[in-house]
């Protein structure tokens, strides 16, 4: 994979097909492979005339392994985003965000609203304003000895999610830390670029989709039917949605 500096720190990238770009922001744990290839959005998105841009986020997948969670605040990995399209001489291009990936997303269409035609946030309801309760008990999870140490049923999923994928779990741990930055109400209002918001039916993680769809200047929202947060991501009725999104936005 190529790679790039963002402020020191190197990005590794890909990019898919050559039509218009539309940016790719993976969710926590997971990498650009994962998912975007592995799921079929990449595929779904070329098939549509569309180009896809992924990228590891800071401390996952290629891209560089940081173990100061000071380094891991979501508008931060926000701005890897921005520095990404400039370096790829894209100056505006839809975006699709993934849980974190969503959370950055929402950054990056606060921060840097002229890169962003709109943008879809998928696995992000309104628990991007009210915040999560299980950051610590991930947290443990990743840093326990071995899995047969982890209890709860959300630190279980992480865990077994990041060795899976082969994750840096001391990396994942800081990045817990502090990539779950909430957005203050005031923020969400002050993003004037149309949003997609989706969520699973099951999502619990999520919250609502409508409830923050209500708080945006130009939003929608979708349920994704009889599916929680692992298992939305790649689901048809989300890849409908956002294709149907991005005809009328992109």
């Amino acid at each position: 994979m190529p790679n790039f500096l963002s402020d020191g720190i190197p990005i590794a990238y890909e990019v898919h097909g050559d039509g218009p770009a539309v940016l790719l922001i993976h969710g926590f744990g997971s990498s650009g492979q994962v998912n975007w290839v592995d799921t079929g959005w990449v595929e779904t998105l070329t098939k549509a005339g569309y180009g896809a841009v992924t990228f590891d986020n800071r401390g996952h997948g290629k891209s560089k392994k940081l173990y100061d969670a000071g380094l891991y605040f979501a508008h931060d990995m926000a701005m890897d985003a921005k520095r990404l399209l400039d370096h790829l001489g894209i100056r505006r291009a839809p975006v699709i965000g993934y849980s974190m990936g969503a959370r950055i997303a929402a950054f990056l269409a606060l921060k840097s609203p002229a890169h962003v035609s709109c943008s879809i946030w998928g696995g992000m309801g309104v628990n991007l304003i009210t915040g999560l309760s299980d950051s610590e008990e991930i947290i443990s999870a990743l840093t326990a000895e071995s899995l047969a140490d982890v209890r709860g049923k959300t630190g279980r999923q992480f865990r077994i999610f990041a060795e899976h994928t082969g994750a840096d779990k001391a990396a994942l741990a800081a990045c817990m830390v502090s990539s779950r930055e909430p957005m203050t109400e005031r923020q969400v209002h002050d993003i004037a670029v149309p949003v997609l918001v989706a969520t699973g039916s099951e999502d619990e993680m999520a919250g609502p989709a409508s409830a923050l769809a209500a708080k945006l200047q130009h939003a929608e929202a979708v349920t994704i039917e009889r599916r929680d947060h692992m298992r939305a991501t790649g689901d048809p009725q989300f890849k409908r949605a956002a294709l149907e999104f991005l005809a009328r936005h992109a």
